[in-house]
C-alpha cells in the first residue's frame, strides 16, 4: 500500500477509486486482476470504512460492523479464503432466543482484518480526501487535499450516497434524471456506538452478542467472548431511532444513556472509560434495486460507477458485491 502518489507511477491511472471500504476494496482487486492499473483514495486513517475497530488501553473493539453472512456462492468462497488465510472465522450460527440461522463470520483479530488483507498489494492513499472531480473527454481528474491531482480513465465512487451526490455537485456532473431520482430515494440510517471497557466479565450469554428489536439499544456485543478484546469491553450500538433522536446531543452523555440502557446485561460490571462514535450513514434503510450503478451509461460522461451497500443490500456481504458489480462494468466499460 502507498501513503503517497507514486512520482514513477502511471500519469493516468485505468480506475481511480474513492472509498477504501469493502466496495472500493472488492472492486480493487477484480480490476488489478483485470490488468488494470488501480488507485483507491479514502479519507480515513484505516481500512475498511464501517469495518472500524478501536483500542482503549488494552481493551480493543470492533465497533463499526460486527459480522458477515454469506449467501452468494461467490462470496462463500471468498470467506473461506479469508477463514484459510487467517483473517476470519466463524463466530456463531445462533443466540438465546432465537432459531439458528445463516453462520455469521468474523474478522480476526477484529474485522478491519479483511479489509486489511482485501488492501494487499493495491495502492492506497489514506488520510486523503478528494476535494472535487472535472472531467474532460477522455479522463477524470480528482483534486485531492494534499494539493495533488489524480487523473484517472473510469472513476468508481463507493462513499454513501448523500457524501457522492455533493462530490458530483462540486464537477457540475450532470447526472440523469431517472439516476438521480434512484439515488435520492436512498436513505440511511444513524448509528451512536459506545466502546465501554469493564472491571469483570459481562452478564451476557454465549455467544456474548444480541439483537433487540426494542428500546434504545440495537445490539450489544461482548468483544472479550467474540475473542476481540483480552479484557472485559463491550460495544453497544443504539437503535436507528434513538440514535437519530440524539445523534446531534452530547455525545458522552448519550453514551451515558446506552450504558445505563445496558445495565442488565453487564450484570456486575462496572465501566471503567468509555468513548462514544456516531456513523451517520450506519446502514442503507432503502437501498436500490441494481447491484450498483454505471452513471456514465448513455452519456458523454467518461466511465463512472457508483457502489456500496445502498445498491447491493445493507450487509457486508451486499457492499462486495457492489464491488464486483461496478468492477464488471467498469471492465466493460474501458474495453
Amino acid at each position: 500500500m502507498t501513503s503517497s502518489i507514486d512520482s514513477n507511477g502511471p500519469m493516468i491511472w485505468d480506475v481511480l477509486i474513492i472509498g477504501a471500504g469493502l466496495a472500493g476494496l472488492s472492486a480493487a482487486n477484480d480490476l488489478h486482476q483485470a490488468g488494470l492499473k488501480v488507485l483507491v483514495v479514502d479519507k480515513g486513517r484505516g481500512l475498511g470504512g464501517r469495518l472500524a475497530g478501536r483500542r482503549i488501553g488494552d481493551a480493543t473493539f470492533d465497533h463499526g460492523a460486527q459480522f458477515m453472512t454469506a449467501r452468494d456462492s461467490r462470496f462463500k468462497a471468498s470467506v473461506a479464503e479469508w477463514i484459510e488465510a487467517g483473517v476470519a472465522e466463524e463466530w456463531y450460527s445462533s443466540y438465546p432466543g432465537h432459531p439458528n440461522g445463516h453462520p455469521r463470520y468474523r474478522g480476526v483479530p477484529t474485522m478491519t482484518a479483511v479489509a486489511k488483507y482485501l488492501a494487499t498489494d493495491m495502492n492506497v492513499l489514506r488520510t486523503t480526501r478528494v476535494d472535487s472531480i472535472a472531467h474532460n473527454d477522455l479522463h477524470w481528474s480528482a483534486d485531492l487535499d494534499s494539493g495533488e491531482t489524480v487523473n484517472a480513465k473510469a472513476l468508481l465512487i463507493t462513499s454513501p450516497v448523500p457524501q457522492t451526490i455533493d462530490l458530483l455537485a462540486s464537477g457540475n456532473i450532470a447526472v440523469p434524471a431517472d439516476k438521480q431520482a434512484r439515488l435520492d430515494r436512498i436513505d440511511y440510517e444513524a448509528c451512536i456506538a459506545v466502546m465501554a471497557v469493564l472491571d469483570r466479565p459481562t452478564a451476557i450469554p454465549a455467544p456474548g452478542a444480541t439483537a433487540f428489536d426494542q428500546g434504545p439499544i440495537g445490539w450489544i456485543s461482548d468483544n472479550l467472548q467474540k475473542g476481540v478484546s483480552k479484557i472485559p469491553a463491550v460495544t453497544i450500538h443504539g437503535s436507528g431511532a434513538f440514535s437519530a433522536d440524539h445523534y446531534e446531543d452530547d455525545k458522552m452523555q448519550t453514551g451515558q444513556i446506552l450504558i445505563d440502557a445496558a445495565s442488565p446485561y453487564l450484570g456486575d460490571a462496572k465501566v471503567t472509560e468509555y468513548q462514544v462514535h456516531g456513523w451517520r450513514y450506519s446502514k442503507p434503510s432503502v437501498v436500490d434495486p441494481e447491484a450498483c450503478m454505471l452513471l456514465s451509461e448513455s452519456t458523454n460522461l467518461p466511465p463512472l460507477a457508483l457502489a456500496g451497500d445502498a445498491f447491493a443490500g445493507p450487509r457486508f456481504e451486499g457492499a462486495v458485491l457492489s464491488g464486483w458489480a461496478a468492477a464488471k462494468s467498469l471492465i466493460t466499460a474501458l474495453a
